[in-house]
């Protein structure tokens, strides 16, 4: 064979080896449950259950995903650099912009020893109109074959950003089922925690006037007293951690049946934080086997006739999973 046959022989695997790394043409990013940002992971990764993002946990090989307010971006093209990788213990390697749909990107690649054991960091940042993008990707040397900087690069540039998440993937990642929304809006979820409904707009912007439209937070938490003489005291406690309330007065503490379990009933009235709006607001906490059900409505005072038999509503439409 001779060395200019050699040679094109060499560029043809390099070739095939680079196109079986890619995904496939038209590949569609996959979100994961409750994220605006998806991409199409290289083969081998899959969907994670303890983060945003995908993981191949065999090979410690995991790709995160994290939105941020659009205001990230800037922050992030100045201050992501080999200063501040090194202060994570990370080497930096080099910075190049990426084109994407969404908007301007950029992507850092260094990196790290953790416990002996030799990292390939990889950093996308992505702006769009809505949210800035943060991806970051972890490959251990000893997974490279598997994962080679082809694969990753090919899977960073699929990367999407949804315009909103469907509310039923949204409600899917609380551990409890809403019968009822009442005619609210999901307007945030903690996974595994909480659910906020509220009648605001989505695209409000956050300037004055102030104006506060009705809205549950729906919790649950383990633990709870044991003993039913203990709830009372307990409800007021945890009615005096609820945030925003200023100048609260309860008119109202009682126990009560809640879908056929043990509860408790707390009616205040107060003033939002700047003490310019009367508010209304109702607690319940609905007590279970090692765990407690909390539930806080708020309203203003004008809306309360209203916003009451809504709150009531999806407190009574609330099963477990």
């Amino acid at each position: 064979m001779t060395v200019a046959m050699a040679s094109i022989r060499s560029l043809l695997i390099l070739v095939v080896l680079v196109l079986a790394a890619m995904p496939a043409r038209g590949a569609e990013a996959v979100y994961p449950p409750g994220s605006r940002i998806g991409l199409a992971p290289p083969s081998g990764l899959a969907t994670s259950k303890n983060f945003f993002g995908y993981e191949d946990p065999d090979n410690d090989v995991a790709i995160i995903l994290l939105a941020l307010p659009v205001e990230a971006y800037a922050e992030l093209d100045r201050t992501l650099n080999a200063e501040a990788l090194q202060r994570q213990g990370v080497t930096y390697e080099a910075r190049e912009p990426v084109p994407l749909t969404s908007g301007k990107a950029f992507v850092v690649t260094g990196h790290q020893e953790v416990s002996n054991v030799r990292l390939r960091k990889w950093f996308l940042v992505a702006s769009s109109s809505s949210l800035t993008a943060l991806v970051t990707v972890q490959v251990p040397d000893a997974a490279q074959a598997r994962y080679p900087d082809a694969a990753i690069r090919a899977a960073l540039a699929t990367l999407t950003i949804r315009p909103t998440v469907p509310v039923a993937e949204q409600l899917g990642l609380v551990p409890f089922k809403l019968g009822e929304l009442a005619g609210f809006r999901v307007a945030g979820v903690m996974p595994g925690r909480a659910v906020m409904l509220s009648d605001a707009p989505a695209d409000r912007p956050k300037l004055p006037p102030i104006t506060i439209e009705p809205q549950i937070l729906v919790a649950v938490a383990p633990g709870g007293p044991a003993q039913s003489s203990d709830r009372g005291q307990f409800a007021r406690d945890l009615f005096a951690t609820v945030p925003n309330l200023k100048d609260t007065r309860i008119v109202s503490s009682e126990p009560l049946r809640i879908s056929g379990q043990q509860g408790h009933q707390i009616l205040a009235n107060g003033h939002d934080p700047s003490g310019t709006v009367a508010l209304t607001v109702v607690q319940w906490v609905r007590f279970g086997s090692g765990a407690y059900l909390h539930l806080v409505g708020t309203a203003r005072a004008d809306d309360w006739k209203e916003a009451y038999p809504r709150f009531r509503s999806v407190r009574d439409g609330i099963d477990p999973r």
